[in-house]
C-alpha cells in the first residue's frame, strides 16, 4: 500500500480520533485547507474500500471512518509498515509543471524524478499525462534522449497556463493568508505559491488600492483578485527575465492605454524596467480588466441572451411545481442564476471539468432539493450533460431563495465576505439569519473591502475563507455553516468585548440603516422615474426602409421624442447592428424584437417602444419577423441603480402579460405595468437584505 505523507496524516487523524471529525478540523491539523482535503478523500475512497472500510459524512456532524475494529485495527497496523510517497500522482506533476516552467533550459529527466522523489519510469508515465493537456493549453512537452525535457511555447500561453494551474491547486485563503510562502507547510503549494508570486500579489494588490481607479471598485471581486492573479503572474515572470516576445495583432495605445491606468508609476513601483512588449502585455490585462467593470451590467437579457433567460425561468417553474414553494418571482434567483449558469454552461460545452468540495455535504443537507433540481435540469437543458457538482451550485441558489423570507430582525453589526459564489454567499446569510437573530449582516463584501472597513462600522467579519487582518477581526466559517461551526460562532459572540459599545449604538445604527435605506430609495425611484416619464409608444412607417436594418435604426432613433438623450446616432446604430451579430434579438414565440446597447454616445436611459408598420425580418429565416422593436439605450458608465431597474424591465420581457401589453395596448398601461412591477422589485429588495 502506498500513500502520500499528506495522505498518512489525514488518516493518522482519522483513526486516532473517537468519533467525528469536521473537514475543517481535520484541514487545521492536517495544516491544508478544507477544499485539498475532500479533494484527497476522494482520492482515498478507492483504498478504504478496497480494505473493507468506509468513509461516513455525516452532515453538520463530521466526517469518520466506519469498519470493525478488526479491519481499522489491521488498517492502522499496516499505514505503520506501508511505503510512504513524498507525493501523490497529481502533486507530483504539479511539482514538475513547476520546475519546468521555473527552467529557461531543458531538465535532464534523473534530475526531474529526483525532484519528485519518484522512479524515472513513474517520471515518464506522468510526462505522458501532462502532454495532451499542455497541448491543449498551445504549449508543447519537448523530450529528447540526451537533451532532456522542457516545456516549448510562447511566453503569452505559458503565463495563462500558470494562472489555471494557481486557480486549480491554490485555495484564496493560501493567497489572503498572513504566513509567508517559506511558512508553508506542504511543498507543493508552497512551489506553486512561488511561481506566481504570492508575495508580489500582496504588493500589487497595495498598488492598485492606492491608484484608487474608479473602475477597479465596479470590478466583480472575482474579477478582481483574477486581475491581481494575472498581474502578480506577469510580474514575477518578468523579474525571472521569462519574457514576452512579442504582441501580435494588437495595438498599443500608449502607456496608460483605454483603461487609463499609469502603467509607469505601477512599473517604477514595483521597480521594473519594461521593454515595449511587456508594456504592452501589461495593457491587456488592463483594459481587458476595464472592460469587465463596464460590462457589470446586470441588465440579464444583455450580457446572455434570451435562450439562457428563458430557459432559466422554465428551471425555476420546473422546481417550484416540483416543490410547491412560490420562486418564479423570486427576481434575485432568476439574476443569480443566469449569472451562474451562463459561464458555467460554456464551460460545460468545452468538456471542461467541474469541481465541487461541498458536493457530499450539499447531497446530504438537501437531499430532497438537490433530486428535484438534478431532475429539472435534465427536462430543461437536453443537450448538456450536467454533472452533480454543477447541480450542487445550483441547489446552493435554490435553497437560498428557499429561506430568503425566514430573516429575522438582529442587532450585532456584521460583514460578510464569502468567495464561494453569490449563490452560497446568500445561503450562509440566511442561515447566520435564522441561527443568530441577534446578528446585522451589514452586506456581503470582498475580501478587499472588509480587511479597509474601520472597525468603528461593524462589531464582527464573518468569512469562509482566511483574510490578511487580524485573527481577532473575523471568524472563519465554511459556506454551509455546520453544527460545530453554529456552536463555534455562539462562542464567540458570547466573548465579543463590543456588546456595551453595540448596545449605546444600537439607536444610531438603526437610525443610520433607516436613513441609508430612505436615500436608497430615493436613489432607485429617481432612475425609474427618469427612465419611465419619458417612455412613448411609437407607430412608425417603415415601408420606405425595404427591409434595410441600418435605415430602420437610423429612423427609430430619429424618432425618439427624448433626442437630448443621444449625440453620435450613426455610431448608436452601427453599436446596435453589432449587437445583432451577436444573436437573434427576437423574442421567443413573439413579433417583438429588443435592440439594446450601452455606448458612449448615450447621455441618459432610453426606453421606447415602435410598432412598425411593414414587419421587418430577423435573420435568414423568412418566419421570423418583428412588427414591434422594444429600445432600450444606456451611457457606457452607470450607477448601480440605473443598471439593476434596466435589468428588471429587461427580465419582465419574459412574463406574457407585458409582451402582450407591448403588441396592443397604449403607453400608460405598458408604463402602469412596469411601474407596479417595479414598485414590487424596490420593496422585495429592502426586506430581503440581500447580501450583495
Amino acid at each position: 500500500m502506498k500513500v502520500s505523507n499528506r495522505q498518512r496524516r489525514i488518516l493518522e487523524v482519522l483513526l486516532n480520533r473517537h468519533g467525528d471529525v469536521t473537514a475543517g478540523q481535520l484541514a487545521q491539523e492536517v495544516q491544508i485547507s478544507a477544499r485539498t482535503i475532500y479533494r484527497e478523500l476522494e482520492e482515498l475512497d478507492p483504498l478504504l474500500e478496497a480494505h473493507g472500510m468506509s468513509l461516513i459524512k455525516k452532515s453538520g456532524i463530521g466526517i469518520s471512518l466506519e469498519g470493525s475494529e478488526q479491519r481499522l485495527a489491521q488498517f492502522q497496523e499496516e499505514i505503520r509498515r506501508s511505503e510512504t510517497e513524498t507525493y501523490s500522482p497529481d502533486e507530483r506533476k504539479v511539482i514538475m509543471l513547476c520546475k519546468l516552467l521555473e527552467e529557461e533550459k531543458p531538465v535532464k529527466l534523473f534530475s526531474l524524478a529526483r525532484e519528485v522523489q519518484a522512479a524515472i519510469p513513474t517520471v515518464s508515465r506522468d510526462l505522458d499525462e501532462l502532454a495532451p493537456q499542455l497541448v491543449r493549453s498551445g504549449l508543447e512537452l519537448v523530450r529528447r534522449r540526451g537533451y532532456g525535457v522542457e516545456i516549448a511555447g510562447p511566453e503569452t500561453a505559458k503565463r495563462p497556463f500558470i494562472e489555471w494551474m494557481a486557480e486549480e491547486y491554490l485555495d484564496h485563503s493560501d493567497w489572503f493568508g498572513v504566513q509567508s510562502v517559506q511558512s508553508v507547510q506542504w511543498p507543493v503549494t508552497r512551489r506553486l505559491l512561488e511561481l506566481v508570486g504570492k508575495d508580489t500579489f500582496l504588493q500589487i494588490e497595495q498598488l492598485l488600492w492606492q491608484q484608487a481607479e474608479e473602475w477597479l471598485n465596479r470590478l466583480k471581486e472575482s474579477d478582481y483578485t483574477r486581475l491581481l492573479v494575472r498581474l502578480s503572474v506577469a510580474v514575477t515572470r518578468i523579474k525571472r527575465n521569462h519574457w514576452v516576445k512579442s504582441m501580435p495583432n494588437r495595438m498599443y495605445n500608449g502607456p496608460t492605454g483605454k483603461g487609463g491606468f499609469d502603467l509607469k508609476r505601477f512599473a517604477e513601483a514595483l521597480k521594473l524596467e519594461l521593454p515595449e512588449e511587456e508594456t504592452a502585455f501589461l495593457q491587456t490585462l488592463f483594459d481587458e480588466a476595464r472592460d469587465k467593470a463596464a460590462d457589470v451590467s446586470s441588465v440579464i437579457l444583455e450580457k446572455y441572451g434570451l435562450d439562457l433567460a428563458e430557459k432559466t425561468i422554465e428551471l425555476i417553474r420546473c422546481v417550484e411545481s416540483r416543490m410547491g414553494i412560490l420562486l418564479s418571482k423570486d427576481r434575485s434567483l432568476l439574476d443569480g442564476l443566469i449569472r451562474h449558469l451562463g459561464p458555467a454552461l460554456e464551460r460545460l460545452r468545452r468538456g471542461e471539468s467541474i469541481r465541487n468540495p461541498l458536493l457530499p455535504q450539499i447531497k446530504k443537507d438537501y437531499e430532497e432539493l438537490f433530486a428535484t433540481v438534478r431532475q429539472s435540469i435534465i427536462e430543461t437543458w437536453r443537450d448538456v450533460a450536467v454533472p452533480d457538482e454543477e447541480v450542487g451550485y445550483l441547489v446552493m441558489h435554490f435553497g437560498a431563495a428557499m429561506e430568503r423570507w425566514q430573516l429575522m430582525p438582529t442587532h450585532v453589526k456584521a460583514l460578510l465576505v464569502c468567495t464561494s459564489g453569490i449563490g452560497s454567499s446568500k445561503m450562509l446569510a440566511v442561515r447566520i439569519s435564522k441561527e443568530f437573530p441577534q446578528i446585522d449582516l451589514l452586506g456581503h463584501y470582498s475580501w478587499y473591502e472588509a480587511s479597509r472597513m474601520p472597525e468603528d462600522q461593524y462589531d464582527l467579519i464573518i468569512s469562509t475563507v482566511d483574510l490578511p487582518v487580524e485573527h481577532d477581526r473575523y471568524i472563519k466559517l465554511s459556506p454551509l455553516l455546520t453544527r460545530q461551526e453554529t456552536e463555534k460562532l455562539r462562542s464567540h459572540i458570547r466573548g465579543m468585548t463590543t456588546t456595551a459599545r453595540s448596545s449605546a449604538s444600537t439607536a444610531a445604527v438603526y437610525d443610520g440603516g433607516a436613513w441609508g435605506r430612505l436615500q436608497s430609495i430615493k436613489r432607485y425611484a429617481d432612475e425609474m422615474v427618469n427612465l419611465l416619464e419619458p417612455f412613448h409608444v411609437c407607430d412608425l412607417d417603415n415601408e420606405s426602409e425595404n427591409g434595410d436594418l441600418q435605415r430602420l435604426l437610423t429612423s427609430v432613433l430619429d424618432a425618439l421624442s427624448s433626442k437630448d438623450a443621444l449625440m453620435r446616432r450613426d455610431l448608436i446604430v452601427k453599436q446596435l447592428m453589432e449587437r445583432e451579430l451577436q444573436g437573434s434579438l427576437l423574442i421567443p414565440d413573439t413579433q417583438l424584437a429588443l435592440y439594446h446597447t450601452r455606448s458612449e454616445w448615450v447621455r441618459e436611459p432610453v426606453l421606447a417602444l415602435f410598432r412598425l408598420k411593414v414587419p421587418h425580418r430577423m435573420g435568414y429565416d423568412p418566419a421570423a419577423q418583428a412588427k414591434q422593436i422594444f429600445l432600450m439605450l444606456a451611457p457606457k458608465t452607470v450607477s448601480k441603480p440605473a443598471l439593476e431597474v434596466l435589468s428588471e424591465i429587461s427580465a419582465m420581457l419574459l412574463l406574457p402579460e407585458l409582451i402582450r401589453l407591448l403588441e396592443q395596448e397604449d403607453e400608460v398601461r405598458i408604463r402602469s405595468f412596469i411601474s407596479r412591477n417595479l414598485e414590487t422589485f424596490m420593496k422585495n429588495k429592502l426586506e430581503w437584505r440581500d447580501a450583495e
